[in-house]
């Protein structure tokens, strides 16, 4: 059954890419964005569509895959919110060797999916390290990478598999450490424990993809900077559309996260801008920031997911004239910022008024058929079309000021659509419209800022 599986990412992932050199055109200089100051940990960050990235998704993949995939992460999103269970096991051998024979099995709960709009970077991993490309998801809480042997089963990646017998600083975790009971609020599936009294994690996602694996903690290392002791998970079942990528940074609100881990010497705080797929990379900075030069709206409390980042819209304009709905429209469903979610969602009453008076705005522009769940489209590049200013405001003053790529997102060479639909359970404040923005996500404080040109 193993193999079945293996085969079957084989055919999805049919060559693995090696980690790439990244040339003088997609190189870029973290510290010379203008929103970063001299302290702080940078990262590179990349669009998962951009050729400059490490681990780039398939050239053939059509942007309906895209759409498909973030329908799965925002059911995901809504089953978390709902606390909705499933009913889908997996099993994982019940020790740190592949020879142990007994079973670990335990109903997986609601993850976020992680899809293919999720944005990459490196991670150094081990002593001496090796650098890994991982999916960057604000929506998850532990990080985890493949490790070999790989027991049950391994998706494809960009470059060589973790393998936890080279690294002098390696070590598994007992089942009766504190970061093992944490495990239920990580991933929302409860811990199982090995014969050899090895923890076991769990974590799945909305599309059916997961990862199963060892608790273990190693050092962590981006650039220059290591950190002893981190939390991550060892993946011997890892299964699903998780890219070419070797794993999963985790930056919720969590004591398992990458943010909480490192935050006793960096702080409570991080900052990302989101490039487009045409440029060449943005960036993930963990720790201090210039913070007079955001706007901010606060973080809203929910009792829905402490673990998820809430915050309060207040308002869209067009051509600076409010959307034709109440106030009290906008907060009819609680709102998440979330960085692997393409398509933001709106209550369904604020997203109609919006589409009617992007198309009115518009009117001179020829219309498209609709797309899969975009319904408002036109003919055209979303760069080559005149649009209207549309802003987005946020409890506290905070505004997103969207360009017209921000707005619209190309979905095939002729066409481009607005890059909103109506949301169900959740509005959700998507990737596109964050793009080229720089985000600070200020835990400390309980406050987000925004801050336009962040990319460049």
């Amino acid at each position: 059954m193993a193999l079945l599986r293996l085969l079957a990412l084989s055919l999805l992932f049919a060559v693995a890419t090696p980690i790439r050199d990244i040339t003088d055109a997609c190189s870029s200089h973290v510290k010379d964005f203008q929103h970063l100051n001299s302290s702080g940990l940078y990262l590179t960050l990349h669009h998962p569509r951009s050729p400059c990235s490490p681990a780039p998704l398939p050239a053939d993949v059509p942007f309906s895959a895209v759409l498909t995939h973030d329908h799965a992460r925002i059911a995901s999103l809504a089953a978390r919110l709902a606390k909705t269970p499933s009913s889908r096991p997996t099993t994982l051998r019940g020790s740190s060797s592949p020879d142990d024979a007994s079973l670990a099995s335990v109903p997986l709960g609601p993850g976020t999916s992680v899809g293919v709009g999720n944005y990459v970077t490196r991670m150094g991993l081990g002593t001496p390290a090796k650098q890994y490309v991982m999916v960057v998801d604000t929506g998850s809480s532990l990080t985890w990478l493949q490790c070999s042997p790989c027991i049950m089963s391994c998706h494809r990646q960009s470059g060589p598999m973790f393998n936890p017998k080279k690294s002098s600083s390696y070590a598994s975790v007992s089942c009766s450490a504190p970061q093992c009971s944490d495990l239920t609020t990580a991933t929302l599936n409860p811990a199982a424990c090995s014969t050899s009294n090895v923890c076991i994690y769990q974590a799945s996602y909305g599309d059916s993809s997961f990862s199963v694996g060892y608790l273990s903690k190693d050092t962590v290392s981006f650039g220059s900077t290591s950190v002893p002791n981190f939390y991550y998970g060892c993946g011997q079942d890892n299964e699903g559309l998780f890219g070419q990528s070797a794993g999963l940074i985790g930056l919720a609100r969590n004591k398992l996260s990458l943010l909480y881990q490192l935050a006793p010497s960096m702080g409570y705080s991080f900052s990302y801008c989101l490039p487009t797929s045409s440029s060449s990379s943005g960036y993930l900075s963990i720790g201090s920031y210039n913070p007079g030069q955001y706007s901010y709206t606060p973080m809203a409390s929910s009792s829905l997911d402490d673990s998820l980042y809430f915050i309060k819209m207040t308002g869209i304009t067009v051509a600076g004239k409010p959307l034709s709905v109440s106030a009290s429209a906008y907060s009819s469903l609680p709102t998440i910022i979330d960085s692997g979610t393409v398509i933001t969602r709106l209550p369904t009453g604020v997203y109609s008024a919006l589409s009617k008076a992007v198309a009115g705005a518009m009117k001179g522009t020829p219309r498209a058929s609709a797309f899969s769940i975009l319904d408002t489209c036109f003919q055209g590049q979303a760069s080559r079309l005149r649009v209207p200013q549309v802003s987005m405001a946020f409890a506290g003053g905070a505004a997103l000021k969207l360009a017209a790529t921000n707005l619209l997102v190309d979905v095939d060479s002729a066409t481009t659509c607005l890059a909103f639909a109506p949301a169900r359970s959740a509005a959700i404040i998507g990737n596109t419209q964050q793009q080229t923005f720089s985000v600070v996500y200020d835990v400390k404080n309980s406050k987000i800022g925004f801050a336009a040109g962040g990319c460049s």
